[in-house]
């Protein structure tokens, strides 16, 4: 359902919000209000056909959701607040600042995708050698200019048909089929015209087939000039014509392998020079692999397609190469070098886009957040408006009410979503190892270090997100230094002295009460208005009730999943018996009763009853009186028993204190880390046994 906008100054501001939501499916642009008629942004409101009004009083009804003030004027955001309906969400000016900058960087960054995207067409386009590449199924995905003249074939005919109806003797399938390299292949078309064509398989970074590559050219002239001469001397100047005019770069060499010709376009390949060439042995340009002009000499022999570096920059390069023989006697060799240096580069870039797409530690967008009532809303709209900015977020709200699911969500919706989301439990990482686990070591840094030191999980997510979880657990001295990351936006690895800088988007999370923490003492103030840019407040379930059967069934969707069940329905009784519990553990309780729920189920039934639900019944703690801790009826060793009571235990003064693991600990005497330590030992035990 869209939301109702109403946007009140159409200056700088207000114009940048109606351009961003008028392209949104979520908001709809009911009027938009500004007592200048020359305002900036009338006449984009008038030609989207958005009314545009003097007074905004009169009109700031029941039916509109969301009211941005761009005025700038705090009385006029006064008086705002003053007659909005009670639902009606009013933003100020200063959103609508970040919007405007938001706008502004969106714009430049579109035209600077843009630009790359036409220098990469034009590489392609005007490349002299032919290129089809084929999706795994055969289909043609790109036809370049050069395979329209090569192949007489028009582009708009070839894209997106199987391969086989463009190019009838194409030997594609077959490499698809085989999934091996055909390097430098002569292939005859059907009109008699002969190509010599490498045929590349593509393979996704998990080694599945994603397609394959042509690259093609018709080198018949210059190889049959090549091997067909009869008098070096008579041809001097058509060869050399021939060579000095090629787009390829060209080398000729004597039957001794010193250099004697290259032409313009093997200067701008290898970047030697004639005079460093010409008298120089053929050696003299490789920078990796052997001299195939020296094969071609001693065996006489013409050789194609092989790989190699050459020159100052390491070019990747393919080689053809061919003797020259006048009267039946070697006088030399000629060699035709292919640069596919820039097809390699596009490739591994797919394949780098690929791999960061895929590895993509982010599972959750908005959409798997469930719940319609208006505190999970306003958090969703928040988070919203959070992912379309770069500041620091700041989640709050008690264990179990979805944290993590709203960073995943966060940063999935943001302009960052193909880079890495690095999560971190501040409170599960020992003080010791949480400095160098953040922010990399040196070589030599402490004893173990490994050698070369290792990058740090701000590193790692450069240009990407971290969710830093538990940041009320963080020590005073590991909140200084994250204080100074976000000061300057660079980190220093343990042991090292350079400044690394970092573009990394932070998203914080918390159920402590940061503003008590800091009247006592244990966390920085300066660290908390760093991190509180954006604060979003999770609602916790008890006070969302409503949200409980949405929940429940997405939920059920998963637990089905995961074990293999058929439960696809849960009862009114049943549902109203959930809504009667208080959830301390919040929604992750909730799963956990509705997992357990599963397991005492049986094979064939799927609907669930109020009897299947018993696990909320168990705990009571009517006033405040402490739970008793049943013995456990497991029959392992005495080590599985303790595990199971520590559990037990520890889950039941857990729902007790709503989920707070602080809290938790200093009431059973032990440290946070090693609450977490005995939980994790509970849940991999209790998971062994299901």
């Amino acid at each position: 359902m869209k939301q109702n906008v109403m946007i009140i100054g159409m200056g700088t501001g207000g114009t940048a919000v109606l351009k961003l939501l008028s392209h949104s499916d979520l908001f709809k642009i009911v009027a938009v209000v500004d007592i200048i008629k020359e305002a900036k942004g009338i006449d984009l409101a008038n030609s989207l056909h958005i009314p545009v009004l003097k007074e905004w009083k009169e009109h700031l009804k029941n039916d509109i959701d969301v009211v941005f003030d761009t005025t700038g004027d705090e009385s006029i955001h006064q008086e705002i607040i003053k007659h909005k309906a009670k639902h009606t969400l009013a933003i100020p000016g200063s959103v609508a600042k970040i919007i405007a900058n938001l706008v502004q960087e969106k714009e430049s960054l579109f035209h600077l995708i843009n630009n790359k995207k036409r220098q990469q067409e034009l590489i392609l386009e005007n490349t002299h050698d032919g290129m089809i590449v084929v999706d795994r199924w055969g289909k043609i995905l790109l036809f370049n200019r050069s395979a329209e003249n090569i192949l007489q074939i028009d582009k708009e005919n070839a894209i997106g048909r199987d391969i086989i109806e463009v190019v009838p003797t194409s030997k594609l399938p077959r490499v698809l089929q085989t999934k091996k390299k055909e390097i430098n292949q002569e292939h005859i078309l059907i009109n008699g015209s002969k190509i010599f064509t490498t045929r590349i398989p593509i393979f996704r970074e998990d080694g599945e087939l994603e397609g394959a590559i042509a690259v093609f050219k018709d080198d018949t002239e210059v190889f049959n000039l090549a091997e067909e001469v009869t008098n070096l001397k008579e041809v001097y100047s058509m060869l050399e014509a021939v060579i000095q005019s090629s787009d390829e770069a060209i080398s000729v060499v004597d039957e001794l392998g010193n250099g004697m010709i290259i032409n313009p376009a093997y200067t701008r390949l290898t970047g030697l020079t004639s005079e460093q060439v010409i008298g120089q042995h053929a050696t003299i340009d490789i920078s990796e692999g052997e001299s195939v002009h020296v094969k071609v000499l001693k065996t006489k022999q013409a050789v194609r397609g092989v790989r190699m570096k050459v020159g100052k920059q390491n070019r990747d390069v393919l080689v053809n190469v061919a003797p020259v023989i006048v009267d039946g006697k070697l006088k030399g060799s000629v060699g035709v070098i292919h640069d596919v240096s820039e097809i390699s580069q596009l490739t591994n870039e797919l394949h780098r886009a690929r791999q960061i797409i895929r590895t993509l530690e982010a599972k959750y967008s908005f959409e798997d957040i469930a719940g319609e009532s208006e505190g999970i809303q306003l958090a969703i709209m928040q988070a919203k408006l959070a992912a379309s900015t770069p500041a620091t977020v700041l989640l709050r709200g008690e264990s179990g009410t979805g944290k993590e699911l709203f960073a995943h969500a966060i940063h999935n919706e943001s302009d960052r979503k193909y880079n890495k989301f690095v999560r971190v439990n501040c409170a599960a990482i020992s003080e010791t190892l949480l400095e160098s686990e953040l922010f990399g070591y040196e070589e030599g840094a402490f004893s173990g270090a490994k050698r070369g030191g290792k990058r740090g999980l701000f590193e790692e997510a450069n240009n990407g997100s971290i969710f830093l979880d538990e940041i009320g657990e963080l020590s005073p001295a590991m909140q200084a230094k994250l204080l100074r990351v976000l000061q300057e936006k660079e980190i220093r690895r343990v042991g090292g002295t350079k400044a690394i800088p970092i573009n990394v988007r932070v998203i914080a999370a918390t159920h402590v009460h940061l503003e008590e923490a800091i009247r006592e003492g244990k966390f920085r103030e300066d660290l908390y208005y760093r991190l509180n840019k954006l604060p979003i407040t999770i609602p916790a379930l008890r006070e969302r009730l409503e949200d409980i059967l949405p929940i429940s069934e997405r939920l059920l969707a998963k637990i089905n999943q995961d074990y293999g069940r058929n439960v696809d329905q849960i009862s009114p009784t049943a549902v109203k018996k959930l809504k009667s519990y208080h959830w301390p553990g919040n929604v992750r309780e909730l799963e956990n009763v509705l997992g357990r729920a599963i397991i005492f189920m049986k094979i064939h039934e799927k609907q669930m009853l109020p009897e299947h639900i018993t696990s909320i019944t168990q705990v009571k703690q009517e006033n405040g009186i402490e739970p008793k801790v049943p013995l456990t009826d497991n029959t392992g060793s005495l080590d599985d028993m303790v595990i199971n009571f520590e559990g037990e235990l520890i889950e039941q003064v857990l729902n007790k204190n709503n989920g707070n693991k602080t809290k938790t600990a200093k009431e059973l005497g032990i440290s946070v880390r090693n609450l977490y330590y005995k939980l994790d030992k509970y849940n991999s035990a209790k998971n062994s046994t299901q």
